[in-house]
């Protein structure tokens, strides 16, 4: 089923505090969540600016919280989404992630269309893809994903088994804030980067936004467990963060409770080159 969801181009946030206190004690003020990030786009690196869960493209979501629910919730990962009013009216953008707690959808327009955008700018979400699923695949989930998406990810079946390519691989122990929720239908979980040793052995310091990822032991079925064998696909959402508990934070497409889908790493597995946005 597809259906118009509506929703504006939200301004930057900055935490009560003003400072937000890192990881390793440093107060910082950096640019954040929300707004029209002119150079952070998917395919630029998740550690490559001074920021703090920087969100790339345009951060959108509706001014009624009950409203932005529904919106965060519909919306999913490959959407079409096209500029409703303003200068930019009429230019077409897709949905690249979800951003929990500040409840954001993002979504990707060339840097010449945000240019002429302004906050407040209406945009349109040509939502499908909640509720998609695959035909008789055992616990294989899918989750966020526009069925077009979907058919461009080029997954792979043999059987009961799917092989999917990813970037990176992530293990489950270094999964952070975004835990504890009861679905992941919205919003993302971040992965912590303070352990140096995993950082090194996993590359996580070289994740690019838009990079698609397999999480290694995480179950996201029913909300995101720690479950041995079990395995996740998900996209990089927004960007690095120095405070405790967070990071690049992940939106989740797909999952298997006993690990029927196999990651195969593959460096160009970036939603930018997979719909070819840079």
């Amino acid at each position: 089923m597809a259906q118009v969801l509506s929703g504006q181009a939200a301004p930057p946030l900055l935490a009560s505090s003003l400072y937000d206190v890192g990881a390793d004690g440093v107060p910082r003020i950096l640019p954040s969540v929300g707004g029209i990030t002119l150079n952070v786009r998917v395919g630029d690196g998740a550690f490559a600016f001074e920021a703090d869960h920087i969100e790339p493209g345009v951060s959108v979501r509706h001014p009624d919280d009950k409203v932005n629910r529904a919106f965060c919730t519909f919306a999913c990962v490959g959407n079409v989404a096209t500029v409703t009013s303003g200068e930019a009216k009429g230019e077409r953008g897709v949905v690249t992630g979800k951003h929990g707690g500040v409840e954001h959808v993002m979504v990707d327009f060339p840097e010449a269309v945000m240019e002429r955008m302004q906050l407040g700018d209406e945009i349109r979400v040509r939502a499908v893809g909640t509720g998609l699923e695959i035909a008789d695949a055992g616990d294989v989930k899918v989750f966020n994903c526009d069925p077009d998406f979907f058919e461009k990810l080029g997954v792979e079946r043999d059987g009961g088994r799917f092989s999917v390519r990813v970037a990176r691989t992530v293990p489950a122990r270094v999964m952070g804030s975004g835990l504890g929720r009861q679905t992941v239908a919205r919003g993302d979980y971040d992965i912590q980067c303070f352990d140096d040793a995993t950082v090194r052995e996993f590359g996580l310091d070289e994740l690019r936004l838009g990079d698609l990822v397999a999480i290694l032991d995480a179950d996201n079925s029913f909300g995101r467990v720690y479950r041995t064998g079990a395995i996740t696909i998900a996209i990089v959402a927004h960007g690095m963060s120095h405070i405790a508990g967070h990071g690049p934070g992940v939106t989740t497409l797909m999952t298997s409770a006993s690990g029927a889908i196999e990651p195969l790493v593959d460096a160009r597995a970036n939603l930018a080159t997979i719909l070819d946005l840079r």
